[in-house]
């Protein structure tokens, strides 16, 4: 009794967390003045004056009909590469989750020792999708055009392996996540891997997997409509072009085609969750998805049937990547570009967690009814416009180098976030609010101590798993000016020098793979 009263309890976890709100905005600052990123430069009259002209040249957006033509006739082509290059990832992904899940191992089923050949094989295949998911898209993209010609296939090639690689270790942990009772009875009834997953865990699975599948084809379209700027086709090329000429016209169409896209996958995407959860809406999404990809091939087949595609001159392109260059002076090059890519991406996803969060209570449905469709069309805007077109306009307000990476990753990402804290905030259980309501308390004393306590957690988690996906935009921005090892490997593979891209594509997938740690690393300390 003494010793409770005298020891009063304590938050075992609060040195951390004090440790870590110190630290925190100390690094973000190491990383502002290592990127020379200065938000006071947003305000320069200069800075303002030629963003501002060029912004202006937006509206009316170009309407001339040979560029409409073109416009339709890109933006068919970016929708049918992301259906295909989703597809594509999907019979890359499956396999691979099927083969690599340990909800599907005999040992976690049955307790049944596995054997070493097996093993081997899982920890390899765990290493392939790494591999995969660590290349950042638009570099599968920029590799294969180098290898194997311009066009709309190296773009789809490019999806399913970077995509393949995503898909595969979120099935797989999407399967892990299940009841293993089903799928344990049948094994120890002498059921193989495939009739444990068909009959066990795909009934329990198929809502997530879909909803996932379903989210990675919103992706693909927008990766896929920034494909043109490595020469693979799709909106990209014009988007490059547009902005290369300052012409802004035609930058006004492109963003509105951006914004009808991003309306576009989230009602598919909201009808797709919708038909999983009936019988018949299951048969129609599944008629659907193949209509969709037979529209794409008839649509992409005659491109494909003119691509100088040549297996044999991509495997000795390839071969010639195995050879990384190890001198001293261009590895201290390659460390100085990773520390430069590693502080874009986390002062970029800091930003966006504050933009993020300013933006989420007036466009969720606890906010001013009159703020919300405004705001809401602007986190549209924000995420829907590719964040290379982000980083090209960037350049032009701050000029070439990682600040502009910086304020292109902000942009974008603040309006992923803001979307996804939006909808946290719209699911958070109403009676802490409410008793805040009944006591009198202000609405801002109700945010503070009725929402953001609950919201919070799950806010950092979203960012931590954004920060993951911005190392690797962070590590293509620099194909657009805006420094990092984007700007290096677009520099080597422009010079044909493969063994210097071999060695920056190993650093970013190194980066990439140190970043995954480290966000998993915190996230589990929170919860």
């Amino acid at each position: 009794m003494l010793t409770s009263s005298t020891h009063p309890l304590r938050d075992p976890r609060l040195a951390a967390r004090l440790g870590w709100l110190i630290a925190t905005p100390l690094l973000l600052l190491t990383a502002m003045v290592y990127t020379g990123f200065d938000p006071r430069l947003l305000l320069d009259a200069a800075t303002l004056a030629t963003l501002g002209s060029f912004v202006s040249q937006f509206f009316p957006p170009s309407h001339e009909p040979a560029f409409i033509a073109s416009l339709l006739g890109e933006t068919v082509t970016t929708l049918a590469v992301a259906s295909s290059g989703t597809l594509l990832a999907m019979l890359v992904g499956l396999p691979a989750a099927l083969l690599t899940s340990r909800a599907l191992d005999r040992d976690t089923l049955c307790g049944d020792a596995p054997t070493r050949p097996w093993r081997a094989l899982q920890h390899g295949l765990r290493g392939v999708m790494v591999i995969l998911r660590g290349v950042p898209d638009l570099v599968w993209a920029l590799l294969l055009v180098r290898a194997a010609g311009l066009g709309s296939l190296p773009a789809v090639l490019a999806l399913g392996l970077a995509y393949g690689g995503m898909l595969g270790k979120v099935y797989a942990e999407i399967l892990e996540a299940q009841p293993r009772e089903p799928a344990a009875a049948l094994a120890a009834s002498g059921a193989g891997r495939l009739a444990c997953f068909a009959y066990a865990l795909l009934p329990q699975a198929a809502h997530e997997l879909i909803s996932y599948s379903v989210y990675r084809w919103e992706c693909a379209i927008r990766a896929s409509a920034v494909m043109g700027f490595v020469g693979a086709g799709g909106l990209g090329l014009l988007m490059d072009t547009a902005v290369r000429m300052l012409n802004g016209g035609e930058v006004g169409a492109l963003l509105l085609v951006f914004m009808i896209l991003v309306a576009l996958t989230e009602t598919v995407s909201r009808l797709a969750r919708l038909a999983v959860d009936s019988r018949r809406g299951g048969l129609l999404l599944a008629l659907g998805f193949v209509l969709l990809q037979a529209a794409a091939l008839y649509w992409l087949w005659p491109q494909w049937q003119g691509s100088p595609f040549d297996v044999g001159g991509l495997l000795r392109f390839a071969a010639e990547l195995l050879h990384p260059n190890l001198a001293p002076a261009f590895l201290l090059t390659v460390a100085s570009g990773m520390l430069e890519t590693l502080a874009q991406s986390a002062l970029g996803t800091a930003f966006a967690f504050l933009g993020g969060a300013l933006l989420a209570l007036p466009a969720s449905q606890r906010g001013p009814r009159w703020l919300r469709t405004p705001v809401r069309l602007l986190l549209n805007l924000l995420r829907g416009t590719p964040d290379l077109l982000w980083g090209a306009i960037a350049v032009l307000a701050l000029s070439l180098g990682p600040a502009a990476g910086v304020l292109a990753l902000a942009l974008h990402t603040s309006g992923v976030l803001g979307r996804l804290f939006a909808q946290t905030l719209e699911n958070l259980p109403p009676e802490p609010e409410a008793a805040l309501t009944t006591s009198g308390a202000a609405p801002m004393t109700r945010l503070a101590y009725g929402l953001l306590p609950q919201a919070l957690p799950q806010w950092i988690a979203y960012t931590l798993y954004r920060w993951e996906n911005n190392i690797r935009i962070a590590a293509i921005l620099g194909l657009v000016g805006a420094g990092g090892l984007g700007q290096q490997l677009y520099l080597a593979l422009s010079l044909f020098q493969l063994h210097n891209a071999a060695t920056l594509i190993a650093a970013m997938l190194l980066l990439s793979w140190g970043v995954e740690g480290i966000s998993r690393w915190l996230r589990r300390g929170l919860e």
